[in-house]
């Protein structure tokens, strides 16, 4: 089998049957809510951060299938990660998705499937929404009552 058909098959396992999908109703989640004006991809995230550590990532929304699976894929790799730990992940991703030199020993990971979206300018934006709108979060206080969305 070609790579390029196993990467493709990844993330449609990703987009059918979604991990981490569904928000819930609980206050000490931060929630995050990101658009792609360009295509209309819409993710809304809800994350929960205890001691530096990601507990719980959730993820609702419409959209494609690289910028759903992406969402799918990207709370279950970074949920028990430290948040230095997520945001280092998070940075060589978006170096990979702009087709640029990232360290494949920090995203030894199945994000690696989205490589081959730097071949298409107009799908970074899908690529890229859960995991800077999850960027966003991180780099925020955790004071809930600061958000506004």
């Amino acid at each position: 089998m070609d790579i390029n058909n196993l990467y493709r098959r990844i993330i449609m396992e990703h987009y059918k049957d979604p991990k981490n999908k569904g928000l819930v109703e609980d206050a000490s989640y931060l929630l995050i809510n990101m658009t792609n004006p360009s295509c209309g991809d819409n993710v809304v995230l809800q994350l929960k951060v205890e001691d530096e550590i990601i507990k719980d990532i959730r993820h609702e929304g419409v959209g494609c299938s690289i910028c759903c699976s992406a969402a799918s894929m990207i709370s279950e790799i970074l949920k028990g990660k430290t948040k230095k730990e997520a945001l280092e992940i998070l940075d060589e991703y978006h170096l990979m998705i702009k087709g640029e030199s990232y360290n494949k020993e920090i995203l030894n990971n199945d994000l690696i499937v989205y490589e081959g979206v730097a071949k298409f300018p107009a799908r970074i934006r899908c690529a890229t929404l859960a995991s800077r709108a999850l960027e966003e979060g991180l780099l925020k206080k955790e004071d809930k009552h600061e958000w506004k969305f």
